[in-house]
């Protein structure tokens, strides 16, 4: 592409050059799988619609993933009744269920879609997903905690950044949004 001065003031003339414009050569790199952890918020969904743009760029697929922390067994009961365990069994059930509604009513048939429902600490699942599933970029949501909230409940964001096996883009509650209105509910 040439620019050069118009005769008109504050005016370019823009020419293509034949062999085509330098400006929509392919990018130098592929995102084939986007991880999108999921916690059912509002921040969630606003990182899955980041999610479905750059997978809709990139023809990529996307994984949702939602994390439970297991239960924690106090050392005095030795064992874990069956009744948590079946009560287990229901909260992953219901977020598989979950998640599968969430696929539908976001994402349809747009774009390939999966979903998982990992049990353990929400970092270390999401970093191990992310490894084992070779994702090339992971979007999530922060919840922006600060002060004592972030001491005692810590940051999986801010850890998940850390220790990713890919590049990781953070989706914060308040923030000024990079896709249209119109983009969202296509």
């Amino acid at each position: 592409m040439k620019i050069k001065p118009a005769p008109q003031k504050d005016q370019v003339i823009m020419a293509l050059e034949p062999q085509g414009d330098a400006l929509l050569k392919p990018l130098p790199f592929r995102i084939q799988l986007i991880l999108v952890p999921v916690d059912f918020s509002e921040t969630a969904k606003k990182a899955l619609q980041y999610a479905i743009q750059f997978a809709a760029g990139f023809d990529a697929e996307v994984v949702l993933l939602h994390v439970m922390e297991p239960y924690l067994v106090p050392p005095e009961m030795g064992y874990l009744p069956p009744q948590l365990a079946v009560n287990q069994q229901e909260l992953e059930d219901s977020a598989r269920e979950g998640l599968d509604k969430l696929c539908a009513s976001e994402i349809g048939t747009r774009i390939r879609a999966q979903t998982k429902v990992r049990v353990g600490v929400p970092w270390v699942e999401i970093v191990s997903t992310a490894e084992e599933t070779q994702a090339d970029l992971i979007i999530l949501a922060t919840h922006g905690r600060t002060g004592l909230k972030h001491i005692f409940m810590g940051s999986v964001a801010e850890r998940v950044v850390r220790h990713a096996p890919c590049p990781v883009l953070v989706v914060r509650e308040k923030e000024r949004d990079f896709i249209p209105a119109e983009a969202k509910g296509q």
